[in-house]
């Protein structure tokens, strides 16, 4: 059984001891300067809940829905309240409570959350069907004759927003088990994600070559679950925990020194299984042992020291600035080594970002579901991204990549995104080229 807020351990919620600390670092406090809006005030409505003062409600519902969950109020909180499990527990009290009405929403969840992010075989396929609508012209026909128009307002905003498909997905690019050319020193499992695979797979391939370039055999599943995290986020914690145990029986973390993560907000839950299967007697100790091997990319490249390339990623000198994706950074507490690769390569001019660890407005599904205050943080945040004159914005996490592509795009500047580590194999395939 699910914990809920009037289950949970009462300690939690007694961390906060209303300083207000977190109230300076909160997106959504700083847009409305209510106190509802504010981590403060969510932790007290929770405890309003927790106490039996108040009842889950559409208005409580919509409240924790206007929250990124992005964490930020973490790193400032000197009581050390865990906002995250506070969070995750009332979303799926929510959910359990059914207060949210509507039968698009119900059908939209079924498929994706119930359907669609459970079955990877499925995703893959319907990521084919969206590829194949995107490049066999149905996609610009739809758009010229109108017809979007006809969709519901839910769907013409999305449908602009739909991530370009990759043709190759990760199991396309790289071998289930490949061997790194020099003496091998670890054994580590790479995780591909969802968004990462269909989206972005070439990140999985350069992060593959990386850990090969820094004597790791790398072993990738061709076909792997997604990690729960979009389900936990959305109030379906029994379909993470389901999720959380497939991951496990799939690679088992006695066999790896680490087991690899190149997305920020999937590395935050990954981190959390412990947590997530305490009261599960099967699963438990095998989700300890997991936590406990679970690393983002940049950390264990920082951990075994990443063999700095002697050459850059590009034939001439580049700026380039860095966006911190807030469970990077806040859920992972992940900060100094994205940045350390950065400067470890030859001819890039690293310039810092204003409010580098501000939320982009991602947040996983909230630039679907919160449209107007996503928007006001991209805006935000790209604004920053351009006064530093960088060409390149590096940034941990897919949601952030697509997200700061889009305003970017939007903005009229030629500024590309990229992930760290692609800048980091770029530059190892450079230094590679020469020596031939």
């Amino acid at each position: 059984m699910s914990a809920t807020l009037r289950t949970i351990d009462y300690a939690i919620l007694q961390q906060c001891m209303h300083c207000g600390m977190c109230l300076p670092t909160c997106p959504t406090y700083d847009a409305t300067k209510r106190e509802r809006n504010s981590p403060r005030g969510r932790i007290s409505l929770m405890r309003a809940v927790a106490d039996g003062d108040l009842e889950i409600s559409r208005e409580f519902a919509d409240e924790m829905s206007y929250c990124l969950g992005c964490l930020a109020c973490q790193t400032a909180c000197p009581a050390g309240v865990d906002y995250a499990e506070l969070f995750e527990t009332a979303r799926s009290d929510i959910e359990r409570a059914g207060v949210n009405t509507g039968s698009a929403r119900k059908f939209w969840r079924a498929i994706t959350l119930r359907f669609l992010f459970k079955r990877p075989r499925a995703l893959r396929a319907a990521a084919r069907a969206l590829r194949l609508y995107q490049h066999s012209g149905l996609e610009e026909l739809v758009r010229r004759s109108g017809a979007i128009g006809l969709l519901p307002a839910s769907l013409r905003r999305i449908e602009p927003q739909a991530p370009r498909v990759a043709a190759v997905f990760s199991n396309g690019l790289i071998a289930a088990l490949e061997q790194p050319a020099s003496a091998a020193k670890y054994r580590v499992a790479l995780l591909t994600g969802c968004v990462q695979d269909l989206v972005y797979p070439d990140v999985n391939r350069d992060t593959a070559d990386v850990l090969l370039a820094n004597g790791c055999v790398v072993e990738t599943p061709p076909l792997q679950p997604c990690c729960g995290s979009l389900h936990a986020h959305n109030g379906d914690t029994d379909s993470a925990r389901e999720l959380a145990r497939r991951t496990i029986d799939l690679l088992s973390p006695e066999g790896y020194d680490a087991i690899i993560s190149n997305a920020g907000g999937c590395g935050s839950h990954l981190r959390r299984y412990g947590t997530l299967l305490a009261d599960d007697p099967v699963y438990a100790e095998k989700a300890r042992a997991w936590d406990s091997k679970v690393r983002d990319v940049h950390e264990w490249l920082g951990e075994i020291g990443c063999r700095a390339p002697k050459v850059g990623p590009f034939d001439s000198s580049v700026t380039v600035t860095y966006h911190e994706s807030c469970h990077l950074a806040h859920g992972q507490r992940i900060v100094r080594q994205p940045r350390a690769l950065l400067e470890m390569l030859p001819g890039l001019s690293v310039v810092e970002l204003k409010e580098s660890t501000w939320c982009c407005g991602s947040a996983g599904i909230y630039a679907l579901s919160q449209p107007e205050q996503a928007e006001r943080l991209l805006q935000r945040k790209v604004a920053h991204v351009l006064d530093t004159g960088a060409t390149i914005v590096a940034t941990g996490n897919p949601g952030c990549q697509m997200q700061l592509a889009k305003g970017l795009r939007d903005s009229g500047r030629a500024v590309r995104v990229v992930h760290p580590i692609s800048l980091v194999a770029a530059a190892y395939r450079r230094e590679a080229g020469a020596a031939a």
